[in-house]
């Protein structure tokens, strides 16, 4: 479990540069080089964004094979960030489960990718 102490306050101008948008998982491939076992994902955001690459570490509940198809929430606007060999260029979110393991965060209904949360 997340045992960090809760953010402070921030205002709603703060909120808005965070940029969290819906998209689907078109690919998914083991990352065997990462230091910790991860999965990359390529994600399509729609027209306006395309298809941005990560990893994640997920693999305690999720297989590449299942992942495609899968819509996820994700920040697309943080620089890219070189993650070992391979250069991440979103934030996929996840919450931990009661062992601290990922559970991606996604929307309980199929919604148009590049989709800004609000």
């Amino acid at each position: 479990m997340d045992t960090r102490a809760p953010s402070g306050p921030i205002s709603f101008d703060d909120f808005m540069k965070v940029d969290i948008r819906v998209g689907t998982i078109v690919e998914a491939a083991p990352y065997p080089e990462a230091r910790k076992p991860a999965i990359k994902l390529w994600v399509d955001f729609g027209p306006e964004l395309g298809i941005r690459k990560t990893s994640a570490q997920i693999t305690k509940h999720y297989a590449v094979e299942t992942l495609p198809g899968r819509q996820v929430l994700a920040v697309v606007n943080f620089p890219p960030r070189q993650i070992g060999k391979f250069m991440s260029e979103l934030l996929t979110l996840g919450v931990p489960d009661a062992d601290g393991e990922v559970v991606l965060l996604q929307p309980g209904h199929g919604v148009p990718n590049g989709g800004r949360l609000y």
